[in-house]
């Protein structure tokens, strides 16, 4: 592991999907039984169904949810209308799209229940314990719910997530406006906050940013994508940071 310990910061953001809670994966089912459906019934049999590996992490992971139904219809060559708000979520619109999506989800979660990643809940107590300022981000308009259900609530005293990028009319990742409005909120300087990502887009968010160190976590073999992305150190294991200390 290189040096980190002369890293200066008083705060740490992180993300929630993949980062602190396992509902990165149940993202990734909701989306790919979602995309392959509107495939098959726009493309037939022979439809190129959603890869994980290759579309999901690359056109929709980390994004708001239209921003990624946006990136991967335009990475199959896809148009399809914005549509309105109270369109339902069977009408073959970006909003459709979205409100599909998010009810499998919710569907999923109900099923699954949400589960806590230890080594994240271990340094979450730690970093509490020294005092540090701790933010949760997520494009996630669900971020709420996730993290009360997940029990870690009381962790953060800042919450920036899908409803607060909707009001604000902040820019989702890979721009670092949720990262930003983490550390005003924080009251803290970017150059003076670490941010912990799973998702390449969020990494080069955080980069973006300015600031003090953007680390990356390795749940599912993303190490060399999340490093060409810009993290400053890839961990697959939050505890790996508990010698992570202020100057």
């Amino acid at each position: 592991m290189p040096e980190i310990k002369n890293i200066d910061f008083s705060a740490v953001i992180l993300d929630m999907d993949g980062v602190l809670t396992k509902t990165a994966t149940l993202h990734a089912q909701a989306w790919k039984k979602m995309f392959d459906k509107f495939l098959k019934e726009k493309q037939g049999d022979n439809f190129q169904p959603l890869d994980i590996e290759e579309y999901y992490n690359e056109y929709i992971d980390g994004k708001p949810r239209r921003d990624g139904i946006r990136s991967f219809l335009n990475s199959r060559n896809i148009d399809l209308p914005e549509g309105e708000p109270d369109d339902s979520a069977h009408q073959d619109t970006v909003e459709g799209l979205a409100k599909r999506k998010n009810k499998l989800f919710h569907q999923i979660i109900e099923k699954e229940g949400i589960e806590v990643y230890q080594d994240s809940l271990k340094m979450l107590k730690k970093w509490k314990s020294q005092n540090l300022k701790l933010a949760v981000i997520s494009s996630s308009k669900n971020c709420k719910l996730i993290i009360d259900k997940a029990g870690l609530t009381s962790y953060f005293s800042v919450r920036v997530d899908g409803i607060t990028s909707e009001e604000e009319n902040l820019k989702g990742k890979p721009e670092p406006d949720i990262f930003l409005k983490a550390a005003e909120k924080l009251n803290v300087d970017p150059n003076n906050a670490i941010v912990v990502e799973d998702a390449i887009s969020g990494v080069k968010a955080g980069k973006k940013g300015g600031f003090a160190m953007v680390i990356g976590i390795e749940r599912n073999g993303k190490q060399e994508k999340l490093k060409k992305a810009g993290a400053d150190l890839v961990v697959s294991d939050m505890t790996e940071l508990k010698d992570l200390a202020n100057a």
